[in-house]
């Protein structure tokens, strides 16, 4: 048996995910939608999913299950689906500045004086 780690999507963007058309393939998920919720031991993600019916910590649409590997499952109208983090691109916030070059005389540094 397995350990999977429970993840729950919050409410706004579950009704968003809700209504959204379903589309094939892997899904792309933002950890700020989702809160830990726990962890559940089965043999597969429908045996988790199976374990928790009827009880109230069922799974519901748009909530994931991370298996012991990071292994990622969202739970679609369809079934399980296989799923990934995004992780956000930091910016420097140097994005867009003038390059200089190292020992360049500060006359030469666009809007210096």
């Amino acid at each position: 048996m397995q350990v999977y780690r429970i993840f729950r999507m919050k409410d706004a963007p579950r009704q968003q995910f809700r209504w959204a058309p379903h589309t094939s393939g892997v899904s792309l998920l933002k950890p700020r939608d989702f809160e830990p919720a726990g962890e559940v031991e089965a043999d597969g993600v429908y045996a988790a999913w199976s374990a928790l019916q009827a009880s109230p910590d069922e799974l519901r649409i748009g909530d994931v299950l991370e298996n012991p590997t990071a292994e990622l499952r969202i739970y679609k109208y369809v079934g399980f689906e296989e799923a990934q983090w995004v992780v956000p691109e930091v910016k420097s916030g140097f994005d867009g500045a003038p390059v200089v070059a190292a020992g360049s005389p500060p006359s030469m540094v666009p809007g210096t004086v």
